[in-house]
């Protein structure tokens, strides 16, 4: 066992021994639904803007998107990293954060399909949201174990990486099941300051392997895989460069996992401080990991047989031991705060919104509804495993191109009716269940252009759309803000007729006793 090895070890033994102590200790907190759920509804700015960002940027961001993205449009992809800031993280906080902790808990919904079933008076729109989550979240877990393989392969030669993925699904499942959502709260912002002080570690490490930036933009600009346009302000190709980001940070609005931090957060004034906080770590942890990837092209990598996966295994091969143990202790934390978070969204998707209604009883109290959470997060945990395992082994096209559209699918189904709802009082059910159809159907359709079935090579414009499950899933997502006030304006006659009362949640009135008044 090399030095590389025994520092990565130690690192990781004690990193999965901090979870597991946080996982334990906040036991307390998970004791009813709402606080395994949300915490009681008491979480402060700090630990959800890390519960954010970290269930934002996992190892799929790290390794993949920011090879890919990275080899593909140079220095240019810290775009990408920005608009995830400003796009993705400040936005979304201003428009959604506060009007969604209001409404939310006016309502009492603990998830996005409980949302839609209250706001708009609809069981079957709750049940169908809670089944698309289900079923689109599962290959999306998946994806987050694929971008531990090659780092694992580098750290641990000789391991297996079935192993690993197994390990690392045990040890998060145990705190989730434990400690609920204050337990990933905890555990993200641990594991954000990780991410934090690693990416910055790796970045400069890199650079000065490099000769330091100056040097290593000029190698990048003249080198044997570079080019000018690798170094240039909008990359070699900004219109593919526009679509990545759009995806990549407008569709955090539609997510489940992520609009339901909003959820639990704690009052008025943690909103303003989470807002900020969110916002900084995202331009630390986006920007630096596609600013990183960016001098990808400085490392002779076969992207044609080995995959953009290789890219970053590849840049930092040759780096310290103590580095290489940041970066799989970065990762690590990236894949269990985006897993611990998916798994706790899916699995209380899926029993407060569709076990529990369709039981022959009259209502599920609430320790089978605990129970029922906690048999669901070791089977999505389960099933999630099998399949990274399962696409690692044979390379399963079917399973891959399901990674693919998952993002694209969610954002495009949610993201139009839940923002229009929490603004406007016009939205109407058949609406909604159009946004559903809508971009689940297109990401469908791009799934099957991808595996081969079919081919709309002849159209120019459907050839666009469909190039690639991000084009889809832009159009998905801005399709679903037109169609949805549009359908609501044709369909007046579906829309909640408790609208009004739902919105009195924005116009309360505090009345303040005054002391003294010294008059005109």
């Amino acid at each position: 066992m090399n030095s590389t090895m025994i520092i990565t070890l130690i690192m990781t033994v004690a990193f999965f021994a901090v979870m597991l102590i946080i996982g334990i200790r906040s036991k307390s907190h998970a004791q009813d639904v709402t606080g395994f759920v949300l915490g009681s509804r008491n979480v402060g700015p700090w630990l959800s803007s890390f519960a954010y960002g970290t269930s934002y940027f996992s190892a799929v961001i790290f390794v993949g998107y920011a090879g890919q993205f990275g080899w593909n449009f140079g220095l240019a992809s810290t775009w990408i990293g920005l608009g995830n800031a400003f796009i993705g993280s400040l936005l979304a906080w201003l428009i959604l954060g506060r009007r969604t902790r209001i409404m939310t808990n006016h309502m009492e919904s603990k998830t996005m399909p409980e949302f839609f079933g209250t706001r708009f008076e609809s069981k079957k729109l709750k049940v169908a949201a809670s089944v698309i989550i289900f079923i689109f979240l599962i290959p999306y877990t998946a994806s987050l174990y694929n971008g531990l393989s090659r780092l694992f392969a580098m750290a641990f030669p000789g391991v297996n990486y079935a192993v690993c993925v197994i390990i690392m699904a045990v040890l998060t499942g145990t705190y989730v099941v434990i400690g609920g959502y204050m337990a990933t709260a905890i555990n993200d912002f641990i594991q954000g300051l990780l991410m934090l002080v690693g990416i910055v570690a790796v970045i400069l490490a890199v650079l000065n392997d490099n000769g330091g930036f100056n040097a290593a933009i000029e190698s990048l600009a003249t080198g044997p895989n570079g080019g000018w346009q690798f170094t240039s302000f909008f990359g070699a190709d900004p219109v593919f460069l526009l679509f990545v980001i759009l995806l990549t940070s407008l569709g955090t609005w539609g997510l489940p996992q992520m609009v339901g931090k909003f959820y639990a957060i704690k009052n008025e004034d943690a909103v303003k401080k989470g807002t900020v906080i969110s916002t900084l770590f995202a331009i630390i942890v986006a920007g630096g990991c596609y600013f990183l990837g960016g001098f990808g092209r400085l490392y002779n990598v076969d992207v044609a047989t080995e995959g953009f996966d290789a890219v970053i295994p590849q840049m930092l091969s040759n780096l310290s031991p103590i580095i290489i143990g940041i970066v799989i202790v970065l990762v690590l934390s990236a894949s269990m705060s985006t897993l611990s978070s998916l798994v706790l969204t899916s699995a209380s998707t899926i029993t407060l919104d569709f076990i529990a209604p369709l039981t022959k009883k009259k209502s599920v109290d609430e320790k089978q509804k605990m129970i029922l959470m906690r048999i669901f997060i070791v089977v999505f945990i389960v099933i999630s495993a099998v399949i990274a395992i399962k696409q690692v082994s044979n390379k399963s096209i079917f399973i891959a191109q399901m990674m693919g559209v998952s993002w694209g699918a969610l954002a495009g189904a949610f993201l139009a009716p839940f923002l229009y709802g929490l603004y406007s009082k016009r939205i109407s059910r058949v609406a909604v269940a159009v946004s559903f159809v809508w971009g689940i159907g297109l990401e469908i359709i791009q799934l099957f252009i991808s595996l081969g079935a079919f081919s709309v090579a002849a159209s120019p414009f459907l050839s666009f759309v469909f190039k690639n499950s991000l084009y889809s899933g832009v159009f998905a997502m801005v399709g679903g803000l037109i169609i949805v006030p549009i359908i609501s304006w044709l369909t007046p006659g579906s829309r909640p007729v408790e609208v009004e009362k739902i919105f009195s949640c924005y116009n309360k009135t505090n009345t303040i006793e005054i002391k003294e008044h010294l008059g005109k």
